[in-house]
């Protein structure tokens, strides 16, 4: 079992988008399921998690109807106001809609928040808390700036399961392994973080990018989370700016080509569906 642990659908005559400018103003147009299913058919990829790309309650409604008439959708990391007292009935009021049993995480843009330590306000952590009692996971979507708020978060919070996007954004593209390496290893030893090896290749120099630029980022994560941990993940369609789906999933398979077949497994699939408890996946 195969499983895309992060991908996107949207369209931008429907959302909010301000960051679809500039250098990503190519991939400001629809992407729905019709448009990722070639790329999982060619890749052999089974199950996948679509991920909220704004916030919003109704694009978390809308991706949990695409699941639910997407047979290869098995779960929705969606959005929630963190900061909303009444949190909790909204998550249990989207785990009771008809597609509900979709919904297995939430995540929020934390680094586009102009305050690093955001995670830290106690509204915020209220509403963590709240996701956690839910049995949801959270997606922690930052860059290096972020982790060391990131860190006293997952710390504060043990009964919660966590997922780092992105391996966190590390400056691949100028080779800078340092401060990101050992803010990584710090979440590493926290038995509740996990961490999806996805959006390397936006981070790296988007036309010159090879698979060895990315393996010492990716290697790094392997090292500290362990394979049970790991989860790839494509980021489609944001991954087109830079590399085609198959490029991505074949630069991840190069990534982890020195484990063992049990550990590649563990990477490319069956770590997703234990940490998301995909049931419908198996």
């Amino acid at each position: 079992m195969i499983v895309d642990s992060h991908h996107h659908f949207w369209n931008p005559d429907r959302g909010d988008y301000p960051w679809m400018t500039g250098p990503l103003a190519p991939i400001r147009r629809r992407f729905g399921p019709e448009d990722l299913a070639p790329g999982l058919r060619e890749c052999g990829v089974d199950r996948s998690i679509v991920v909220q790309t704004w916030s919003s309650l109704g694009e978390t409604r809308e991706l949990l109807r695409i699941a639910a008439a997407t047979d290869f959708v098995a779960g929705v990391v969606g959005w929630v106001d963190l900061s909303d007292p009444g949190v909790g009935q909204t998550i249990q009021a989207l785990k009771s809609s008809p597609a509900g049993r979709y919904l297995v995480g939430v995540r929020h843009q934390v680094h586009d928040e102009p305050d690093p330590k955001w995670l830290l306000r106690p509204d915020v952590d209220r509403g963590i808390s709240a996701a956690g009692r839910a049995g949801l996971v959270y997606d922690l979507l930052v860059r290096p700036r972020e982790l060391p708020a990131a860190l006293d978060l997952v710390r504060r919070h043990p009964e919660t399961t966590f997922v780092i996007d992105h391996i966190a954004k590390p400056a691949i593209a100028r080779h800078e392994i340092s401060p990101w390496s050992e803010l990584i290893a710090s979440f590493g030893r926290l038995p509740n973080v996990n961490c999806t090896l996805s959006g390397m290749v936006t981070e790296a120099d988007w036309a010159t990018w090879r698979p060895d630029d990315l393996k010492p980022y990716a290697g790094r994560v392997v090292d500290c989370f362990g394979p049970k941990r790991v989860m790839f993940g494509s980021d489609w369609p944001v991954c087109l700016v830079a590399a085609s789906y198959r490029q991505v999933f074949d630069a991840t398979l190069e990534c982890i080509a020195g484990l063992s077949a049990e550990a590649q497994g563990q990477v490319m699939g069956e770590s997703a569906i234990a940490v998301y408890r995909l049931a419908g996946a198996a």
